[in-house]
């Protein structure tokens, strides 16, 4: 059954930025956001397009040979027989001279809003139509968190600021017979079953070099021990269980002795004042009443780490948004990886995360960010000071 929230909040969108209208078109599964808004679309199996109006009835198109498959969309399929009917169906649903948003991003810059083909962007336009991209029309409608959302999110927030304490202690507390990086992970896993908060895969638990790798996952066999002198990077991320809660993740670092050697300290310093820099910004930026774009917040962050002289070494971008998945389809503060324009938009919850990756050693300093109307607010524990571990 479509979605008439997402209608409605995407009605609102089109009439306050003049568009006509929305496509959102599918070709075996290929537009992830055609099962967002109509549910379960198997054994479709021919191109089907629907579009929501910035005024009226939504309408689908669709083979007749998948008709029954539409039918629980609860709107009366148009259907076509082969192409030539398909594209008058198209040319008599669209507005003549209309802009139509689909899920297109000029020159790729924006992957995770790009899912519609060159070619059919190309049979759009021929029919007269100006294709504009849905970027922000697709998050202001179906990425913004609502109260319930929030505060699952601030509860798996909670939970994991005290589990990745927990997790050091653990490991401080077997210094003297170190238990492994993968031990750790399963530690956390633990913690998160007692929480009542769950993720498929992670958490990163990264010894030393380990934590050069942004990515780097423990495995049973081959991690490292954690010993007395190690630095100790671990990035957890999860939410409550229920399939509409949203995640929370962050990314804490440790040094398992009495005084952080200087270089770890000087870094983690540069990260981590990257990190501040990127929040004020955005915070300035909302008091002053003008919305940032996501790759705006990534080069305030580079700038910092860049004059400090370790540019080479921040190597992903800033943050990516949070939703019901750990890496959301709303903004990411990424001017880096791609070249994000969209709006960090009121009721976005995204992260901000620099990292400096030298080959001893890896530093990332991760929070979480919620934008209300009234501006950004951090929703997870500020690391100010790397932790300190000694054995007990």
């Amino acid at each position: 059954m479509i979605s008439e929230p997402v209608v409605a909040q995407a009605q609102e969108y089109m009439c306050q930025h003049q568009m006509s209208g929305w496509l959102v078109h599918s070709y075996r599964g290929s537009n992830p956001l055609f099962t967002e808004l109509l549910g379960s679309t198997s054994m479709l199996t021919r191109p089907c397009f629907l579009y929501i109006p910035s005024a009226g009835v939504a309408r689908i198109i669709g083979h007749h040979v998948d008709a029954g498959a539409l039918e629980h969309s609860g709107l009366m399929p148009t259907t076509y027989r082969d192409r030539p009917s398909m594209v008058a169906l198209l040319k008599d649903l669209l507005p003549a001279g209309a802009n139509i948003a689909m899920e297109y991003s000029p020159m790729g810059a924006i992957p995770r809003a790009s899912h519609v083909d060159a070619g059919t962007v190309e049979l759009v336009r021929s029919l007269g139509l100006e294709v504009v991209s849905s970027a922000d029309l697709l998050q202001y409608a179906t990425q913004r968190w609502n109260d319930q959302q929030l505060a699952s999110h601030r509860r798996a927030a909670t939970a994991l600021g005290r589990i990745v304490l927990e997790a050091f202690e653990y490991a401080g507390a077997h210094l003297n017979n170190p238990v492994n990086e993968y031990q750790v992970a399963q530690f956390i896993h633990e913690k998160f079953r007692g929480a009542g908060i769950d993720s498929p895969d992670g958490p990163i638990v990264a010894v030393n070099g380990h934590g050069s790798d942004p990515h780097y996952l423990p495995q049973r066999d081959g991690s490292s021990p954690i010993r007395t002198g190690d630095w100790l990077l671990i990035d957890l991320w999860a939410k409550e269980t229920e399939a509409a809660s949203v995640y929370a993740d962050i990314t804490w670092v440790a040094y398992m002795g009495a005084e952080v050697p200087p270089q770890q300290q000087e870094v983690f310093q540069i990260v981590t004042g990257a990190r501040d820099a990127a929040l004020t910004f955005l915070q300035q930026r909302a008091s002053a009443g003008r919305p940032a774009e996501g790759w705006e917040a990534d080069a305030v962050a580079r700038r910092h780490i860049d004059e400090a002289g370790y540019g080479e070494y921040f190597t992903h971008r800033l943050g990516h948004s949070l939703g019901t998945e750990v890496h959301g389809e709303a903004v990411n503060l990424d001017g880096f990886e791609t070249h994000d324009t969209r709006v960090i938009q009121p009721g976005i919850g995204f992260t901000i995360e620099p990292g400096i990756y030298l080959p001893e050693f890896g530093v990332r300093s991760e929070i979480d960010v919620f934008m209300y109307d009234s501006g950004p607010e951090a929703t997870t524990p500020i690391q100010r000071d790397v932790v300190l571990v000694q054995a007990r």
